[in-house]
């Protein structure tokens, strides 16, 4: 029978067909031709909804199919031919039309699916081919001319170009890629040409998870459809019994039908899926992954934020602003062996450290060993023969390190002056300081803005910093609280305790360093440029484009989701109602009961899709004043 189901949209068209011939046939005074057609249009129209109502029963499921067909075999039983025909054909077209809708609220996946590359050019043995996108390996040297889409996650080894970052980012700007750079599948290059090397392939790209990620947010169910699907389970044999009741009141089957047809909950079952489909869809398009509908219900109901700092609040693409020894020895030098122990941080400092090393064009090519991560305050290690601690005040304090004044008060002028201070000791004495400064994100003021107008009454900040560039950024955002020299376990607490008290507590953090806060919180949110994969794991929410604005725009997303699903509810809710005392009071009949029935379902399902082009409310621009470096 899976022809049937095949050809259902055919099967529509013939019996709305078969219904105009029965009206013609009728103003022609052909009665027994109209009957035969009205009958004909009725039986067809009913196979793929009895087959639908047979599948169900055969689940233990009570559906809106099962409720049609015995509304359809009381309408034949009392020889009400044009209200069976009509309700057949209406209910197959409102299905028709829903689908189609429907398609358009997964438009956003479709979207990215389409997206996706199918061929890449790659050079082997010397020779340039083109291999399907799954025959790519780790390795293989990938060419992506102008144009053309990036068919892996890799690293540029020649070349440079500009690449429109939108499907993976959502930012619409294009971003410069040069030798050195990460760049991401399902990217495109604008101008330029670029050779890459494959690091991630198939189904382990960023753009292929992305797609699945979403497709099962868009699958998953918030609470609100939970609920509704497990009272549909009980509504409709409610509603069975209930006709039943009026038609021993009443003794009027037609009535009774009636009452079972235009009482089927369409419209309040598919009306919170729809708002959640079309809200994550939005999202994904704006490069915003919220993980599924609960999540989007939990979120819209967060009163308090807690960001990290670095990365989150600032740029986290700090720079080394001063390398000061505090003996005669070469600064290059000193730095140099900071540098092949930072190799193996992946904290965003140590990674800035490196970075200066390599401006330098420092040899930073020997390895550390016996390296110990102390989490929040630095790390330890051999190199060159040498034992180095390298870290915050606290890591020293705790190694016995000896802090002369003349350290203290230069660490804490630096400090002030919107520095981190990095104190460095090699073989148990303190050579010197490196001082690493960040920037405010130029978003930052104006995002946090609308997420306060949005309904956020609390923000804290959480750092492993110290307290004088802590204090100066909270000022300078205008932050309700900020916490600095905090250790990973100590963030955790802070938000736990944050929960304790009643608050419906969201953390943002960069996805790697605060993984067990963002685990911690009611929601987790990444700040990940390109979708790391702990980010993507760790998080609730991820920000594909590292920006502030994501975060506010996400926000905004899910108060207008669920403020949509209720809508969609409350409609859904007072409809039927109308239709039942519309019913029984004689107003409404069985067609004309199924033509409103099929409308509010598409009436919920258009409210839900206003959701694809939902901006936030546009606020004047915010601006940082006079803003000093920060980290």
């Amino acid at each position: 029978m899976r022809w049937i189901h095949k050809y259902k949209n055919v099967i529509t068209a013939l019996s709305g067909l078969l219904i105009v011939l029965a009206f013609i046939a009728n103003k022609a005074g052909y009665s027994i031709t109209k009957e035969v057609a009205l009958i004909t249009a009725t039986v067809i129209a009913s196979l793929p909804i009895f087959l639908k109502a047979l599948q169900a029963l055969r689940l233990k499921a009570f559906s809106i199919e099962l409720l049609v067909t015995i509304a359809v075999i009381g309408a034949l039983y009392i020889g009400e031919y044009v209200e069976s025909a009509v309700v057949t054909f209406l209910f197959l077209f409102g299905a028709y039309l829903e689908g189609r809708t429907l398609e358009k609220t997964r438009s956003s996946l479709k979207k990215l699916t389409d997206m996706a590359p199918q061929e890449a050019t790659v050079i082997r043995q010397g020779e340039i081919m083109s291999i399907g996108i799954k025959e790519v390996v780790v390795g293989d040297r990938v060419i992506i001319r102008p144009g053309g889409k990036v068919p892996v996650d890799g690293k540029v080894i020649t070349g440079h170009a500009n690449l429109n970052e939108s499907a993976v980012t959502g930012e619409s700007v294009p971003a410069h890629k040069q030798i050195g750079d990460q760049v991401f599948s399902g990217t495109i290059v604008d101008d330029g040409y670029i050779e890459i090397s494959a690091e991630k392939v198939g189904d382990d790209t960023t753009f292929a998870k992305i797609i699945e990620l979403v497709e099962e947010a868009q699958e998953s169910k918030s609470k609100t459809q939970r609920f509704l699907d497990q009272f549909a389970n009980i509504y409709t044999p409610s509603v069975i019994v209930l006709s039943i009741l009026v038609f021993l009141i009443t003794n009027n089957l037609l009535l009774a039908v009636t009452f079972l047809v235009v009482a089927c909950p369409g419209a309040l079952v598919i009306g919170a899926p729809v708002s959640n489909v079309s809200g994550i869809g939005n999202g994904a398009k704006q490069g915003v992954l919220v993980k599924g509908g609960e999540v989007m219900d939990q979120f819209s109901k967060v009163d308090t934020i807690v960001f990290d700092k670095t990365g989150t609040l600032t740029k986290g693409k700090a720079e080394v602003t001063d390398v000061h020894p505090f003996t005669n020895e070469d600064p290059d030098e000193l730095l140099r062996l900071v540098a092949e122990v930072e190799k193996v941080s992946e904290h965003h400092l140590g990674q800035t450290i490196v970075k200066e090393a390599k401006q330098r064009n420092l040899d930073i090519s020997n390895d550390p060993n016996q390296v110990e991560v102390v989490k929040g305050n630095g790390l330890q290690a051999q190199v060159e023969g040498h034992y180095l601690v390298i870290g915050n005040r606290q890591l020293m304090n705790q190694q016995d390190l000896f802090i002369s004044e003349e350290i203290d008060n230069y660490a804490t002028r630096r400090e002030r002056e919107g520095n981190t201070a990095i104190f460095f000791a090699i073989n148990n004495e303190i050579k010197g300081i490196i001082s690493i400064a960040d920037q405010i994100r130029k978003d930052a003021v104006e995002a946090l803005a609308e997420l306060r107008a949005n309904g956020i009454k609390k923000m804290v900040m959480l750092t492993g910093d110290n307290q004088h560039t802590a204090q100066l950024v909270a000022e300078q955002l205008g932050l309700d609280e900020y916490h600095a020299e905090l250790l990973p376990e100590e963030k955790v607490e802070f938000v736990q305790n944050l929960k304790r008290k009643g608050h419906v507590v969201g953390m943002a953090g960069d996805g790697i360093n605060d993984a067990p806060a963002i685990a911690s919180a009611h929601i987790g949110l990444a700040m990940g440029e390109g979708g790391t994969d702990i980010s993507m794991e760790t998080a609730d929410v991820v920000l594909m484009a590292d920006r502030l604005k994501q975060f506010a725009h996400a926000y905004a997303l899910s108060k207008a989701t669920i403020r949509n699903m209720k809508q969609n509810m409350y409609f859904a809710v007072g409809i039927v109602f109308v239709l039942l005392i519309g019913v029984l009071t004689g107003y409404i009949h069985l067609a004309s009961g199924m033509f409103i029935h099929e409308a509010s379902v598409l009436i919920v399902i258009l409210n839900a899709m206003r959701l694809l082009k939902f901006r936030p409310q546009q606020r004047k621009e915010f601006n940082i004043k006079n803003q000093p470096a920060y980290t």
